[in-house]
């Protein structure tokens, strides 16, 4: 398979080292495979660990990873969305969003970029559609999910089968409309957002296969997801819903 040169990985990582080499081994199978790609790896202060160390030395060895210091972050969001400047910085046209570590696999790439490839603006993964699933998690995390899913569908008017998926593709053009927008989200929920604003682009849902790295979610990110959730309700009740 081969999808051209102008499509991008954005990947935030945060004391990785444990699980760096094999989840990197794991994504450079899956490059050679699809004979392409720029890996966009954004880390920051979070992180305490070697990471850093290893991403700029993976860097030096690998010129389809670039290795993106980013000291000033203040949340997970501003990790995200520095991942996607830099890629949309450097011109391409396909840029997908994944996490380190495993959670999500590197083996749905190539869905990925064949959606984006069939006229798809977005492509958004979700783990609860035929195909798809969540691996490694208690209960109480596949339940927040799916909750999760369920409320910002009834309050928000959106369509989706998973809202809370964070393994998300996008064409260049629609980067360039929410790098351009205040996102409000200041921890994870921030890709519910994303999909919120993007309802009426056109856009696939993608099954994949997750891996849960903690079985906790933490008060501020639930804090945090009730908080912007309210703030669109209350807006679309003004008939005043935001778009991109």
């Amino acid at each position: 398979m081969y999808y051209g040169n102008d499509w991008a990985l954005v990947i935030p990582l945060a004391n990785e080292e444990a699980e760096f080499d094999l989840f990197i081994a794991a994504l450079c199978a899956m490059l050679d495979r699809l004979r392409s790609g720029t890996v966009y790896l954004v880390v920051d202060n979070v992180s305490k660990d070697r990471t850093l160390e290893l991403s700029r030395a993976l860097e030096k060895e690998d010129r389809r990873f670039k290795a993106v210091w980013a000291p000033e972050n203040r949340n997970v969001v501003d990790a995200y969305l520095r991942g996607y400047r830099e890629a949309y910085a450097n011109g391409h046209e396909f840029i997908i969003e994944m996490d380190a570590g495993l959670s999500h696999d590197p083996r749905a790439l190539p869905m990925f970029l064949r959606v984006l490839n069939e006229g798809n603006e977005c492509a958004f993964g979700s783990r609860f559609i035929n195909g798809g699933s969540i691996t490694e998690s208690n209960y109480k995390r596949t339940v927040l999910s799916k909750v999760g899913t369920v409320l910002s569908n009834v309050m928000l008017g959106s369509r989706m089968y998973d809202m809370t998926s964070g393994y998300q593709g996008f064409h260049r053009h629609i980067v360039e409309r929410f790098l351009a927008y205040q996102l409000l989200s200041k921890a994870h929920f921030y890709q519910t957002e994303l999909r919120y604003l993007l309802r009426y682009t056109r856009y696939a849902e993608i099954p994949i296969h997750y891996k849960a790295p903690s079985p906790r979610v933490s008060q501020n990110a639930i804090s945090d997801s009730i908080r912007v959730l309210l703030h669109y309700f209350k807006l679309r009740l003004l008939f005043r819903a935001p778009r991109l």
